[in-house]
């Protein structure tokens, strides 16, 4: 990737004890962000994407560690940052939305005061000035009667409502990068539509960066410019949206995509990846996607295949990418 990077994340491994042994939901990843650049992270579910983004500010569960690789923000390596200077970082620097705002909202707490309270800590703003800067937050995100509704609680807030305030506190302190954890998957599509279209719009206009995680291609097609694809605890194949969803060079970006409904072709089948994601705990030997391949060969079964750059910033790890691309140009 050419110009500046504002997030690094290089060979990235994350381990965790349990009863069937050590088990690594990440495992080698290594993503780029650049300033203002949206960057979708997708795959099946418990492929390592919210993981990844729970690696990134320190947010992993206490059986859970780093074992080795970096996370380099605006080149400090957030994985050997001392807890009390990562906190500063969390919320300041690097915003969070999470899948469940109900969950991640305190039910308690004035929904008001919970977009505010970041401005007091993080710039030292003064009980008026984050009040109302935290009115004018509720404005931009699209909620109405902002006087009114800072003194409501969470449960008063339908879940596209709560998602917005979610999003008005992770911008409280115009951060540089905001991470979002399939930030619209319990909404509707209509209120889904909204929401993706007003964090394109306030990415746009104060040039904050973007990770989204979903397991949804569309989303990623309208939000993001890039996109990794990540499958067992790896990125199995990364570059644009466009060429990715047009060009696939991974069997399982492939299957992605096969499995997900066009909405230019309503007609069209859906064809389901056949059989499941591996056990993190034994993954296959060799390529972990190859039980699931239409496309392995006994190399295959052998030779675990690195990410490495085919043409420009496209990236894959499959040994015979060439017959999904064959695979592609019958399809067309």
């Amino acid at each position: 990737m050419s110009g500046p990077l504002q997030l690094e994340v290089s060979d990235l491994r994350v381990e965790i004890a349990s009863h069937r042994g050590v088990v690594c939901p990440i495992d080698g990843v290594s993503l780029e962000i650049a300033p203002g650049e949206a960057v979708g992270l997708v795959g099946e579910s418990g492929s390592g994407k919210s993981m990844t983004l729970k690696s990134i500010l320190g947010l992993l569960p206490p059986d859970a560690k780093v074992t080795s690789g970096s996370v380099v923000f605006d080149g400090s390596d957030l994985t050997r940052m001392p807890h009390s200077q990562l906190n500063r970082v969390r919320g300041r620097r690097i915003g969070m939305i999470f899948q469940e705002p109900m969950s991640a909202l305190n039910p308690v707490m004035r929904v008001g005061n919970q977009i505010a309270e970041g401005p007091r800590v993080h710039l030292g703003m003064t009980r008026t000035q984050s009040v109302e800067r935290a009115m004018d937050l509720m404005r931009r995100v699209g909620i109405p009667e902002p006087e009114r509704r800072f003194r409501a609680y969470p449960h008063e807030f339908s879940g596209g409502m709560r998602q917005r305030v979610m999003i008005a506190m992770a911008l409280s302190c115009d951060p540089e990068l905001i991470l979002c954890d399939e930030p619209t998957t319990a909404l509707d599509v209509t209120i889904q539509d909204q929401i993706l279209r007003l964090l394109a719009q306030l990415c746009q206009e104060s040039g904050t960066s973007l990770m989204f995680v979903t397991h949804d291609l569309p989303v990623v097609a309208q939000v993001c410019h890039k996109v990794a694809v990540m499958y067992a605890g790896r990125i199995v194949e990364r570059g644009t949206v466009q060429e990715v969803f047009t060009r696939p060079m991974h069997p399982y970006t492939l299957g992605l995509l096969r499995s997900a409904p066009d909405v230019d072709h309503p007609g069209h089948s859906l064809e389901p990846i056949p059989g499941s994601p591996p056990s993190l705990a034994s993954p296959p030997s060799g390529c972990r996607f190859h039980p699931r391949c239409q496309f392995a060969e006994d190399d295959c079964k052998v030779i675990d295949p690195p990410l490495r750059l085919i043409e420009g910033d496209r990236a894959t790890a499959c040994l015979h990418y060439e017959r999904t691309l064959d695979e592609i140009g019958a399809d067309t």
